[in-house]
């Protein structure tokens, strides 16, 4: 049997599509026509897919993205609405760096070439964009507005600039997310990382994490779970105790979940990274342990199993028991989380159980089950009934943990606390391609913002990129200017931004994307915001959406946007895979579901039709 050419008849005769001789026609009657011109008038619906990084190509990822989000904007488009659908370009960023060391060619001429080629090939695909509302977020006109909010963020004490230790690559000398390190080493050279302490700038977001854990509740039911799920997760609301374990004069504070168990803690850890640890420790290996857990990230000792430290040699005072305990550090405690110094207590903590099995430390019981015994070789980490807790003995857990840090606060040791996981955001980047910081610094006056009227502070375009320290402090007309405020020299802040802070608010701009004086009419903005349908990857459940809601409320509260939240409902598509079927498994189905075998012409006709017939029904 071959049906072989029979099938690619088939195949070829419900194609008959000559996409050259139709599409192109279609695109430019639509052009000429202005059918996708998003109007101010009548019941509004705004479709926005994520836009794209123009790395050079569109690929099926991008495709499937679009494609959702155009078949909606068509349906509601023809349904009456006036739809908002735009298209832009997440246009700065490291890639560009890159490829000007490994091409030779500028950044800026290399991101418009490929603007230029995916603009061509969305334009191909035929897809609804009102192209009247482009924009890229390496425009001037665009990141002008960067530099504008940002001074917002300034003048509201939202920015601000600390010393702090991130993950630093030597060899590139820059700053590298957790997500750029992998196994240790740099995502770009391979060079080891290390931990050192860099002035950068912040933003607050932190002060805004109340909100943007309760108000996604108004998400529920229009947002996926799972991405509701994430976002608390990383915001990571905790309520719990802040207790003090003296070491002598000096306190160490520990925030803990289980003031409860507080009567089982015997010992205390400390972050390799946490300003005592190096104070307090009379043991040389605690140094070296100390630099040898700076060549790793954050993210490296937040997933390793095995669990080491060192004792610092000096003991803390249990603050309900009044013992001395050993204080150690251990690699599997972080600064950035909490305190940076935890109490531990083996018997009810699986992490310090392991570790106290390890060094041989004690374990002392405090909680047992409300029913039956607690496990020997494990922690046990339910509530139950507390014993050898003193006055507390007896209580349930649940309530003891109020109990206890009421008794220790009128002591003067411990008071109830509200922590979160989420950081204050690093904006700076030891980088060219970036929207610059606009601050300069004065000997006489400080830390100066750049006057609004001065904006925007433009990159240079003559700069050598070399893979190797930031760009920007090697162009002398760049760094050296005046102070705005006493007109002696200064100089420039030469750390660009982030660019996720691009990426925080262009759906805003969408809505007046040409406005030279401000980043958006705010009357504009509310006839199209919120966003009535988000389409994107799963991968920017976290950062891209939180950074974004922040600055939503951020403009908020300036009076400049009337939603808190910028995106009503969510869609996050999955992931484009290769698949494929076998010819022979599609014979096969041929011949089982149409009983078909040697085709004839005629026979391809009629088969045809019964084939369009059931993709119908």
């Amino acid at each position: 049997m071959n049906l072989l050419p029979g099938v690619l008849m088939v195949i070829i005769k419900l194609m008959e599509y000559k996409p050259q001789d139709i599409e192109a026609k279609w695109q430019r009657t639509w052009e000429e026509q202005g059918l996708f011109k998003a109007k101010e008038e009548g019941k509004k619906i705004y479709v926005l897919e994520m836009f794209p990084y123009p790395s050079g190509r569109i690929h099926m990822g991008h495709v499937r993205n679009y494609t959702i989000g155009d078949a909606i904007a068509r349906f509601l488009r023809f349904k009456g609405y006036s739809v908002l659908h735009p298209m832009g370009w997440d246009a700065f960023g490291l890639p560009a760096e890159n490829a000007a060391i490994k091409q030779g060619v500028h950044p800026a001429d290399w991101t418009y070439e490929n603007i230029a080629y995916m603009k061509k090939q969305l334009k191909s695909l035929g897809f609804s964009y009102d192209w009247d509302r482009e924009i890229a977020t390496c425009d001037p006109e665009y990141y002008k507005w960067n530099q504008w909010i940002f001074l917002k963020f300034l003048e509201h004490g939202l920015a601000y600039r600390k010393s702090a230790e991130v993950n630093w690559c030597p060899n590139d000398e820059t700053v590298l997310a957790n997500e750029q390190v992998i196994d240790g080493r740099c995502w770009r050279c391979g060079t080891p990382i290390v931990r050192k302490e860099v002035p950068s700038w912040y933003l607050k977001i932190t002060a805004y994490a109340e909100r943007l854990l309760e108000d996604l509740k108004e998400l529920e039911g229009k947002w996926p779970e799972r991405v509701i799920a994430q976002q608390k997760n990383w915001i990571g609301r905790s309520e719990g105790a802040l207790l003090k374990f003296f070491v002598e004069d000096t306190a160490i504070e520990v925030f803990t979940t289980r003031p409860d168990t507080v009567f089982g803690a015997t010992f205390v850890v400390l972050a390799p990274e946490h300003p005592l640890t190096l104070k307090l420790a009379k043991s040389p290996e605690v140094k070296a342990f100390v630099e040898r857990m700076k060549q790793k990230s954050t993210r490296e000792r937040g997933i390793e199993e095995e669990k080491e430290g060192v004792f610092l040699g000096v003991y803390a005072v249990n603050p309900a028991t009044g013992e001395k305990i050993p204080v150690w550090t251990a690699n599997y405690v972080l600064y950035e989380y909490g305190t940076g110094a935890i109490m531990c207590v083996p018997a009810h903590d699986q992490r310090d159980y392991e570790f106290a099995i390890k060094y041989g430390l004690p374990i002392k019981q405090v909680i047992k089950p409300y029913q039956g015994e607690a496990p020997k070789d494990r922690a046990y980490e339910d509530p139950g009934i507390l014993i050898n807790s003193a006055q507390f003995s007896g209580m349930d857990s649940t309530e003891a943990k109020k109990a206890i840090t009421q008794w220790l606060k009128d002591k003067g040791l411990g008071d109830f606390k509200i922590t979160y996981r989420l950081r204050d955001w690093n904006i700076s980047r030891q980088r060219y391609w970036g929207t610059p910081i606009p601050v300069v610094y004065c000997d006489h006056c400080g830390i100066v913002p750049v006057p609004e009227d001065q904006l925007p502070v433009m990159l240079p375009y003559k700069v050598e990129i070399t893979g190797h320290g930031n760009p920007l402090e090697k162009v002398p007309d760049f760094v050296h200017t005046t102070c705005p405020k006493c007109g002696r020299p200064a100089k420039r802040e030469t750390d660009t931004m982030d660019t996720f802070f691009d990426s925080s608010w262009y759906f805003l701009r969408f809505c007046d994307p040409k406005n030279s004086q401000r980043p958006f009419d705010p009357e504009r903005v509310e006839f199209w915001m919120p966003v009535d349908l988000y389409i994107g990857g799963i991968e920017h459940a976290v950062l891209h959406l939180l950074y974004a809601r922040f600055f939503q409320k951020f403009l908020y509260d300036l009076g400049l946007v009337k939603d808190k939240e910028p995106f009503l409902r969510l869609i996050t598509q999955g992931m484009v895979l290769k698949r494929w079927v076998s010819i022979e498994r599609f014979l096969k189905y041929l011949e089982e579901k149409y009983g078909v075998e040697n085709l004839e012409e005629r026979e391809l006709e009629e088969l045809v039709e019964l084939i369009k017939r059931d993709m119908k029904g």
